[in-house]
């Protein structure tokens, strides 16, 4: 059985799933690269890992070549995309608490989903989402006004990487792996100005740098290649609301693995979270 039949027979809502508990993996091997470089050095060494590790598996030179001028618009745009969000992500979990950033981050996204829900059932999914969200994260709006626009700019990002992503899953003459490993190229090159300086410590620390490519592969490689094939197969409003599971996702990997019990707001937003994208239906 060829690898493409392999892809396609796995259900696009197990590829999403697998993309939200690899993206709270990552967060473990983060732990010492904070303790011991700058947020930006942290980003940078999670960008370029995931990046050396995806053109090497894919080696998209011929891709590239073949793209035309918008495609290599999209690429060098969704890279860039990635570069920023990436950046400002962690300067804002520096300053906010990360619910508080997670809260913030899944605003554009449920707006995406209500953008594509077009009919009375689906418009009822996201809100019942939207109120699962904001139970799940318990939105503090106090902290340094910093943060608060870091936070903000990482959602606009967000809901850009979705957009965008969508379109590279979907792009004539390019398959998306190779968008991916193409616009991951593009953002280490973009990031190198802002995190090269505060990750130089990890190249004379062999724990350091294998933490930062554990970050990288977990947190950006198995993640973004897990969503460039839920994306290839489901519209972008379904997809949109799915990323909604996201803050669910990290309350029950929360209590299996760290051993933190929800409390019952949080449980009530899983519940919520849940029953929304069980009532959302995709169109055919």
């Amino acid at each position: 059985m060829s690898e493409q039949a392999v892809v396609e027979r796995v259900p696009p809502h197990a590829w999403f799933v697998g993309s939200a508990v690899f993206h709270y993996l990552g967060p473990g091997f983060a732990v010492l690269l904070f303790a011991r470089l700058e947020p930006l050095g942290v980003a940078w060494l999670r960008i370029a890992s995931a990046a050396a590790v995806l053109l090497l598996w894919r080696r998209p030179s011929r891709a590239a070549f073949r793209l035309d001028r918008a495609g290599r618009l999209l690429v060098l745009a969704w890279g860039g995309v990635l570069a920023a969000m990436n950046a400002c992500f962690y300067l804002a979990i520096e300053r906010l608490p990360l619910g508080t950033v997670a809260a913030i981050e899944f605003v554009p996204v449920v707006v995406l989903a209500a953008a594509g829900a077009r009919s009375a059932r689906n418009l009822a999914a996201v809100g019942v989402v939207a109120a699962g969200v904001w139970l799940l994260t318990d939105v503090r709006l106090a902290g340094a006004p910093a943060g608060l626009a870091l936070a903000a700019a990482n959602a606009l990002l967000f809901a850009a990487y979705v957009v965008l992503g969508h379109r590279i899953a979907r792009a004539d003459g390019l398959q998306g792996m190779d968008g991916l490993a193409l616009a991951m190229g593009v953002a280490a090159v973009a990031a190198l100005p802002l995190g090269l300086v505060d990750a130089a410590p990890a190249f004379t620390d062999p724990a350091v740098l294998a933490a930062g490519i554990g970050v990288g592969i977990s947190s950006s490689v198995i993640p973004y290649v897990c969503d460039q094939l839920a994306m290839a197969r489901l519209p972008r409003a379904t997809y949109a609301l799915l990323v909604a599971l996201l803050p669910a996702t990290a309350t029950v990997v929360g209590l299996v693995v760290l051993g933190q019990v929800p409390t019952l707001p949080e449980a009530l937003g899983v519940g919520l979270v849940v029953a929304g994208v069980a009532l959302h239906r995709a169109r055919t």
